[in-house]
């Protein structure tokens, strides 16, 4: 079974919260994990134990009072890594799809979430999963900040683009 690696400077993750004022971007860099998969017929197919994990202190908005609020929002010294482990794979509704689905930890509370990615092995030891959905902050809870007239909503965009490198 082929075992893959992140490549943390090449693995990214993009969020967007809305507000009442503007929108409110993060990116971070640095994701770390490993990724195990299976060959099914001529496709590759993600199975347990793949993990992913992040440090809350990698979430960068480049404002520093949001950062700030970010890292006390999600209590970053009680809680510094978000995590997200695969407990099934399917088929996605593409070739090159696949539906994931998986255990979410972040600020202290897990929850299982479905997302469908596409797979890509970009040369035969790197491989490529992008996926993206919502992510509710309340179901974590965290309750969306609100300051006067500056109101967060609590729907969450998030995008991931992982890079991996197959181990030897």
């Amino acid at each position: 079974m082929p075992r893959f690696r992140l490549v943390p400077d090449r693995s990214e993750l993009w969020a967007e919260a809305r507000s009442t004022l503007h929108p409110v971007p993060v990116h971070a860099t640095g994701l770390t994990g490993t990724l195990e998969l299976e060959m099914h017929g001529d496709r590759l197919v993600l199975v347990p134990p793949t993990h992913v994990e992040l440090e809350t202190q990698r979430l960068r908005s480049g404002n520093a009072l949001v950062d700030g609020e970010l890292r006390r929002r999600l209590d970053s010294r009680k809680f510094p890594c978000i995590r997200g482990e695969l407990t099934r794979s399917t088929a996605g509704k593409g070739e090159g799809t696949a539906r994931l689905t998986g255990e979410l930890t972040l600020h202290g509370a897990t929850r299982t979430l479905d997302v469908e990615v596409t797979l890509r092995q970009l040369d035969p030891r790197t491989l490529e999963i992008e996926g993206a959905r919502a992510i509710d902050m309340r179901d974590f809870g965290l309750p969306p900040p609100s300051f006067l007239i500056f109101k967060m909503q609590p729907e969450v965009q998030v995008k991931l683009r992982l890079i991996a490198a197959r181990e030897d």
